[in-house]
């Protein structure tokens, strides 16, 4: 019932719907040129052959199943793989990471001429959601042309379960679109089952399996020379009210360390601007990297306000901070900081990864801190103390190797809906 009233209400909705992507391309939040792709017109032809659609909410999402996208296309040397998110950002960074044979397309907004649309023209033989993203319209039009569906890297939070759980039949109906779900950890696999998930399973968090963000060697050496000697911290992927907790933690420490430089990464690279002012408000020497500048000898702060560089940054930096953890955000990916040898630290808001962050600390390879003040003594003693950064180095190192292998095991419960959907490696076709 709530299906087919969700159905009729977003069927009116098109002209709010219109209205409100009107308002985010103002913004700067959608883009001009593919708009269209948001309401399901396609912006390129489908190739021939197996098409794999892969569903990723994000940059984090998109990011963490590059992997699955290479180990797909490496089986089958006739797919397509189709990749849609929803986010500008995100859209940017894939039009730069994505392989050959693999498309970027934004999700279609859910109402039902779009969805129709989208998969009118696309035509899927296997759908792969990724982690938590319902939509009921999409998932709808899915179920009804019987696509091949499994949701995968899923994660359900204690409040999303909360919440469904007022609605069993509604969540039950969408979470049958996939005949397989494969959790990232056991609590959010007992989460699904309870919520009326069929096949469920846990064979681990993909983020583990995810190669380290790249970086080019040309910039990373131009960076190196222009920070060489200088002790320097990073604070990466912040959110509003971070920057602020960067900037005290250079003043706290800036006497006991000379030359010391703070580099802010912002999640959103268009609050560089605001950043910086903020920073120099309070006297700092800052220089942002969308300007062009390299952090000079007097500069404090180094606001690296780009798309798609982090990788740059964490193989400069020796010791980490983890953005939106000392804000109530969920803070961000600490897996790829670890595989690249960064000392990493973060706040009490990690709840969006709190398997990866147990795992972490069990092994001594993170450093959880309660409040914004235990931040400065703790990037000091990291920075100063190389015995103890090097201990929690290799205890992050030890959780990133042993479990860097959950691509091979998604993979094997797949094989069963790859196949159907004609995704076959080269050794299992038929001869010609």
């Amino acid at each position: 019932m709530l299906q087919s009233l969700y159905r009729g209400l977003t069927s009116i909705a098109g002209p709010a719907v219109r209205l409100y992507l009107h308002r985010r391309r103002a913004a700067g939040k959608e883009d001009p040129q593919r708009q269209g792709e948001r309401l399901g017109h396609a912006s390129r032809p489908r190739p021939d052959g197996p098409l794999v659609w892969l569903h990723a909410a994000s940059v984090g999402e998109a990011n963490s199943i590059l992997v699955l996208v290479d180990r797909l296309l490496e089986r089958a040397p006739d797919l397509t793989v189709l990749l849609t998110t929803g986010t500008v950002t995100s859209a940017a960074l894939m039009g730069r990471r994505l392989p050959e044979r693999a498309i970027h397309q934004y999700v279609p907004v859910d109402l039902p001429d779009a969805a129709a649309r989208f998969l009118d023209h696309w035509r899927p033989d296997l759908v792969l959601w990724i982690e938590s993203e319902i939509w009921p319209n999409l998932l709808g039009a899915i179920r009804a042309r019987r696509i091949p569906a499994a949701l995968v890297n899923a994660r359900i939070s204690a409040r999303s379960f909360a919440r469904w759980r007022r609605a069993p039949g509604f969540i039950g109906g969408l979470l049958g679109t996939f005949r397989i779900a494969l959790a990232q950890t056991d609590g959010d696999a007992e989460r699904l089952r309870a919520l009326g998930a069929g096949t469920v399973s846990c064979v681990g968090n993909l983020k583990f399996s995810a190669a380290p963000p790249p970086a080019d060697p040309a910039q990373l050496d131009a960076l190196r020379g222009a920070v060489a000697g200088r002790p320097l911290w990073l604070l990466s992927s912040s959110h509003p009210g971070e920057d602020e907790v960067a900037a005290a933690v250079h003043e706290a420490l800036a006497a006991d360390l000379p030359g010391l430089l703070t580099v802010v990464v912002p999640r959103h690279p268009h609050r560089g601007p605001d950043i910086a002012q903020a920073l120099r408000a309070r006297g700092l020497a800052v220089a942002r990297r969308a300007e062009g500048a390299l952090p000079g000898p007097q500069d404090a702060v180094y606001v690296a306000d780009t798309m798609g560089e982090l990788g740059l940054f964490y193989r400069l930096a020796p010791v980490v901070c983890m953005g939106g953890s000392f804000v109530n955000h969920g803070g961000q990916n600490p897996v790829e900081p670890a595989q690249l040898g960064c000392a990493v630290l973060y706040g009490p808001h990690m709840w969006n990864f709190a398997e990866i962050t147990d795992r972490l600390e069990a092994a001594g390879g993170a450093m959880p801190l309660p409040d914004p003040a235990d931040l400065a003594p703790n990037v000091r003693r990291l920075l100063t103390d190389e015995a103890e950064r090097a201990r929690v180095v290799a205890g992050a190192a030890t959780v990133t190797e042993h479990n860097r292998r959950v691509v091979d095991r998604v993979l094997d419960v797949l094989a069963p809906l790859l196949d159907e959907a004609g995704v076959r490696r080269r050794a299992d076709r038929p001869a010609a």
